[in-house]
């Protein structure tokens, strides 16, 4: 019986591989032959998960004629990829993607780094800082001095709680967007929003039109939730978004869904203004597309002067174009899995309906938790936290890759958690691979892309400071150089799988 559970075609595998940037031949380094690099190719493939474990390969013939390249060349890079352990076959079944005994199998979004591994790795995956203390602690505690009242009832409030619905509608309706509790849904972290939301619109083969590039865990909960992903390039730099390539998408593709991401983009950092807000509402509506507005970095603005444009939602008065998610994740802790939806009243209804066949309901005393920080004007306070730790990481990132990497381009967002490197015509993908073997950990650009784009990119987040991001971009200079030179070199397994 064959052991592949999924397949990927001699096309899409042919995208995949054009996507990987050469690496640039180093002084007496001698370019691989043909199958070594095909090999090598479809080994980082497999180890970031961009094509899954256990995915059957097409075969040697129609791989051979999509690459323009012989069949012994194909035949040649599989036998190496089965002698190294990534690779299976059985005759009259296939060849199917496997990764050697004693490796993690990879993950395809980007996962924090097991605690075990935290004193040999730096991890620059993970946007997420530590809590803001005391905050954290005093929220808990408040939390629990709540519950009493809580811990006579049933527990499961599937809109959330009755008083954080209140306090998130008082908040929307202090930002100059009218607001009662019922438009108002608490979930598990933004996620869990997003999840709900793409069941209710986006059933499978549905499209989604997302940016390009675009938070790499969110496409990948809407590609295992089988929507149809529709790239949408942002525009250059820092300058928000392309308006006439949305109009066109909207147009041609008529999705059901767009996904977009207004407030210090993630991966770029770019903010868009209110003017392309209110034009993308309009295209949007339009359509007929329901536009999902992600405003988990809108508090996180870090230089002094930057002046928040309104919410999306602000420009969609009547309620039927835009659906806003927020999260307690970024902001303050991302260990407090709270997330909320915005969004007109029968769309909550149908999201809290649905919510019987998922997880009925939030945590409780994460709840509470946040609405002692929001009661408090704790939140404020813990939030100025943040945005002190996270400028003042972002600056020694950014010192550190101009003095050790200065042909790496980019510009410097004025909020978030996160830079979009270009890295000097290197492939990310190899960074990557490489980084795990000099001890720094950083995802690779076509992570936050669709079918392979984005591979001269790696993103950087500002997680770490001082003397740690001084050692983190030392590291990737030292991963840059192995790349250069070929050291990344085909065959070898790296030692940790990054994420």
């Amino acid at each position: 019986m064959a052991r592949w559970t999924s397949a990927v075609g001699a096309a899409q595998l042919a995208r995949l591989l054009a996507s990987q940037q050469e690496r640039p031949a180093g002084p007496g380094t001698r370019r691989p032959p043909a199958y070594r690099a095909l090999a090598d190719g479809i080994r980082l493939l497999v180890l970031e998960g961009r094509v899954p474990v256990a995915a059957r390969l097409p075969a040697e013939r129609e791989l051979a004629l999509a690459l323009s390249v012989s069949r012994t060349t194909v035949a040649a890079a599989y036998e190496a990829l089965r002698t190294e352990g990534f690779l299976e076959s059985r005759r009259g079944a296939g060849s199917w993607t496997a990764v050697p005994a004693g490796n993690p199998l990879p993950a395809r979004g980007l996962e924090p780094l097991p605690p075990e591994a935290l004193g040999s790795m730096i991890d620059l995956g993970c946007a997420a800082l530590p809590a803001p203390e005391p905050w954290l602690t005093r929220a808990v505690q408040g939390a629990l001095e709540a519950l009493p009242p809580y811990a006579h009832t049933h527990g499961d409030y599937p809109a959330g709680l009755p008083a954080l619905r209140e306090m998130l509608a008082e908040r929307y309706t202090a930002r100059g967007i009218p607001t009662m509790p019922e438009q108002i849904m608490v979930t598990t972290g933004a996620m869990g929003a997003i999840d709900a939301i793409c069941h209710l619109f986006a059933g499978r083969g549905e499209r989604i039109a997302v940016e390009s590039p675009s938070y790499a865990n969110i496409l990948q909960l809407m590609r295992e939730a089988g929507a149809r992903l529709v790239p949408v390039a942002m525009a250059e730099g820092l300058a928000g978004w392309d308006l006439d390539r949305w109009r066109q998408v909207l147009r041609e593709a008529a999705p059901r869904l767009a996904y977009v991401v207004a407030d210090f983009h993630n991966p770029t950092g770019a903010l868009a203004d209110e003017d392309q807000r209110r034009q993308l509402v309009e295209a949007a509506r339009s359509a007929g597309t329901v536009l999902v507005a992600d405003e988990t970095m809108s508090e996180l603005w870090l230089d002094d002067g930057v002046r928040m444009p309104r919410p999306v939602c602000g420009f969609d008065p009547a309620g039927s174009t835009v659906i806003t998610v927020g999260s307690a994740s970024k902001a303050f802790w991302a260990g407090m899995r709270i997330g909320w939806v915005r969004a007109a009243p029968d769309v909550i209804r149908s999201l809290v309906a649905a919510r019987a066949y998922a997880d009925l309901g939030t945590p409780v005393l994460e709840q509470l938790a946040v609405h002692w920080l929001f009661h408090t004007g704790g939140w404020e306070k813990a939030v100025g936290v943040r945005r002190a730790q996270a400028r003042e990481n972002r600056d020694a990132l950014v010192a550190a890759l101009r003095r050790e990497l200065p042909d790496w381009r980019f510009e410097v967002p004025r909020g978030g958690l996160t830079l979009w490197v270009r890295t000097g015509g290197l492939s990310g993908s190899r960074l990557a691979e490489a980084g795990e073997r000099v001890g720094v950990r950083v995802p690779s650009g076509p992570r936050f892309g669709v079918d392979g784009a984005f591979e001269g990119f790696v993103r950087l987040p500002f997680t770490v400071g001082g003397a740690v991001a001084d050692e983190a971009v030392a590291r990737l200079a030292a991963a840059a150089r192995l790349v250069r030179t070929g050291g990344s070199g085909a065959g070898e397994a790296p030692r940790t799988f990054v994420a």
